[in-house]
């Protein structure tokens, strides 16, 4: 199967689930939208089998600095109604719940590892079978779902975000939280201006040695939870999880 992946920072990729598409047998094809590569027309859908809309510094209202996120956003709606298999991480689930005729705005700053906990919808899931009560995850936003679309159940909620996670049907599942995380992760957005300033924000002076070593302590815990979605996912969407 052929994943479309759209990304907004190029070290924003799919990270730990890399490997997981790749040892079932699918391939990706990434488009960086934030380096001017143009969002496939409506046509090209057919070409694929998923979309995967991955994290980004920008924020989901900013359509004049970013034009590119109309036709994103008319993309990911008319993917959901083809019920085409969906996952979206951070800027990727705002996407899908704008797309589909919610609201975001600006949040309370969550930056670090922190709980998140599931609804009823959550616990009765398909997405989320297996996973624990709160889950343990990174976060790193300052925007956030306001409203959730009425086509979507809410998963997951912390007390300052309560839109953590979402699902449409049995075929798109996105999360505010992050799960993905790879060795070089805090380095690599570190990198990018915004997230630093929010890192900053949150840690003060050593921010990034900090958040590095408290996510390599949990580093096993991730891996192990971006498996279990990766299952749930597959299953709930009828793609392979792995190679036959």
């Amino acid at each position: 199967m052929r994943f479309l992946v759209f990304q907004h920072a190029r070290v924003e990729h799919p990270a730990a689930f890399r490997a997981l598409i790749e040892g079932a047998g699918h391939t990706w094809h990434p488009v960086h939208l934030d380096e001017g590569e143009p969002v496939p027309p409506l046509s090209a859908m057919s070409e694929y089998d998923a979309l995967w809309v991955m994290g980004g510094p920008m924020d989901v209202w900013d359509e004049d600095e970013h034009p590119w996120l109309i036709p994103e956003k008319a993309f990911v709606a008319e993917a959901v109604k083809r019920k085409m298999p969906f996952f979206g991480l951070c800027f990727g689930h705002q996407v899908l719940a704008e797309a589909l005729g919610g609201k975001c705005g600006p949040g309370t700053p969550e930056v670090g590892i922190m709980d998140v906990g599931l609804t009823d919808d959550g616990r009765a899931s398909p997405f989320l079978v297996g996973m624990s009560d709160p889950i343990v995850s990174l976060q790193w936003h300052g925007a956030e779902v306001k409203e959730v679309p009425a086509t979507a159940k809410v998963l997951a909620s912390s007390p300052v975000c309560p839109i953590q996670a979402i699902s449409v049907g049995d075929f798109a599942f996105s999360a505010q939280f992050h799960m993905e995380l790879e060795h070089d992760t805090v380095d690599n957005w570190a990198a990018i201006p915004a997230y630093k300033a929010r890192l900053d924000k949150a840690f003060g002076e050593g921010g990034v040695d900090r958040l590095r070593a408290q996510c390599a302590a949990k580093m096993a815990d991730f891996n192990a939870d971006a498996l279990t979605i990766w299952t749930n996912w597959c299953a709930a969407t009828g793609l392979a999880a792995r190679a036959a």
